[in-house]
Order: C-alpha cells, then sequence, then structure tokens
C-alpha cells in the first residue's frame, strides 16, 4: 500500500510507547511488527543498519528511525493533533526539554532504580525531577500546555515506568509532596486515552522490574537503554 504504515519495536519499551502514543493522538492506523531483540529481524538491521535499534517506523517503505525523530517527523507528514508548537521559539524549547529528559533525566532515573535507591543516586535524580516540576505551570495539564506535546511524550518512562518501578522495588522517587505539579502531571497523561492505548499492562512492567530486581542481568539493563531511543 503506498500510504501503508508499519512500527517495529517491543510492547514493553518506553520508547516505543512513545511512538504508539503520537500514533494514537494523529489517528493514524498503523501494523505493529514485534522484534526480539536477542534476535534482531532482517527488517530491522535493513532499516536501522546504524544502531540496529527499536522504535523505527516504516511510512511508504521509507525508515525513520529514534522516537523523537520519528513524533517530529510524523508531525510534518500527518495532520491531526499537532505534537510540537507552531511559534518557531516555543517549538526550540520543546526540542530542547524532549532531549534534556533523554538525555539527562530518563538515565539518572534509571541508574537510582537500578542502584535500589542509592542515596546519591536518589538526589542526582531528584535534581533532574526537579526541573521538569519547574517546567509545569500551575493550572495546565499539560507540559504543552492544555495538550499533549514531545515533551509530554517525551517523559512517558517517568509518568509509567517510574511508579511500577517504584511499586516492584518499594521505593518512592516521584513523592507527591516533593513533586506536586509531576505528580498531577503524571495522573493526567496516563489517564488520556491515546496515551492508556499506548501503554503496556502495568502486570508486565511489574513483572520485569522484580525479575530485574531479583536477577540482575546486564543484557536487560542494555537492551532497555541502549537497544531503544
Amino acid at each position: 500500500m503506498a500510504d501503508e504504515v508499519k512500527l517495529y519495536g517491543l510492547d514493553g519499551s518506553p520508547f516505543v510507547c512513545r511512538v504508539k502514543i503520537a500514533l494514537n493522538l494523529k489517528k493514524i492506523d498503523y501494523k505493529f511488527v514485534v522484534e526480539d531483540l536477542r534476535n534482531k529481524s532482517a527488517d530491522l538491521l535493513k532499516y536501522n543498519p546504524v544502531h540496529k535499534k527499536i522504535p523505527v517506523l516504516l511510512h511508504s517503505g521509507k525508515p525513520i528511525s529514534e522516537s523523537l525523530v520519528i513524533i517530529e517527523y510524523m508531525d510534518d507528514a500527518w495532520k491531526g493533533a499537532p505534537l510540537l508548537p507552531k511559534d518557531p521559539y516555543e517549538k526550540a524549547q520543546a526540542r530542547f526539554w524532549a532531549k534534556f529528559v533523554d538525555d539527562k533525566c530518563i538515565p539518572i532515573v534509571f541508574k537510582a532504580i537500578v542502584s535500589h535507591g542509592e542515596e546519591k543516586d536518589l538526589a542526582e535524580a531528584h535534581e533532574q525531577l526537579q526541573f521538569l516540576e519547574n517546567q509545569l505551570n500551575e493550572g495546565k495539564k499539560f507540559f504543552g500546555g492544555d495538550d499533549i506535546n514531545l515533551v509530554d511524550i517525551s517523559a512517558t518512562f517517568i509518568a509509567y515506568w517510574v511508579g511500577a518501578a517504584e511499586e516492584a522495588l518499594g521505593l518512592k522517587l516521584v513523592s507527591k509532596d516533593k513533586y506536586p505539579k509531576l505528580t498531577e502531571w503524571c495522573d493526567n497523561y496516563i489517564n488520556c486515552q491515546a496515551v492508556k492505548d499506548g501503554l503496556p499492562p502495568r502486570e508486565i512492567l511489574l513483572g520485569f522490574f522484580k525479575m530485574w530486581f531479583a536477577t540482575p542481568n546486564s543484557f536487560v539493563y542494555n537492551e532497555f537503554l541502549n537497544k531503544s531511543s
């Protein structure tokens, strides 16, 4: 089909779920192709030969890689709910904070989870989370204001995966007392229907984290942070 859309990925990846959520917000029909990261398909290696990572979006036979790049492409290629602001300055700010979430926030927060809340790692995670707390304006549901945008989607891991890790570990990273605006944003975001439909069942994430905490495995860690984007 000339306008066929395929998404190559894995349900448990927050980076893949970013793209699923964006597709839902844009109301785009697509075929989901499940990848085995221990035995990657010929298609994945063909469509993303440089990084060999998920997710990959295939649109009319043309591959696009990296979740945030895919979302920006979608915003240019399809009408529907805008995922980035039109104003050039606001668009630049959205890109900055999405990159901050990717480059600073997620790795440090995941490190705090992996270390079972070691004091130094928790302090570093709290410092980064405070930046996000400060970016949420009073009276606004999302980083994008009244509507979800690129920054909200980039922080899907914070909104959903962190809560599952907290429950599995018995640790509190994002408390309502410390981050009132961020916790309210988490609730608003994951209760949006387009977001709900793009997330894996919570039980799957709980099982993943419990398994990881019981038998730490470098493959799981590397696949999570290095094989998705």
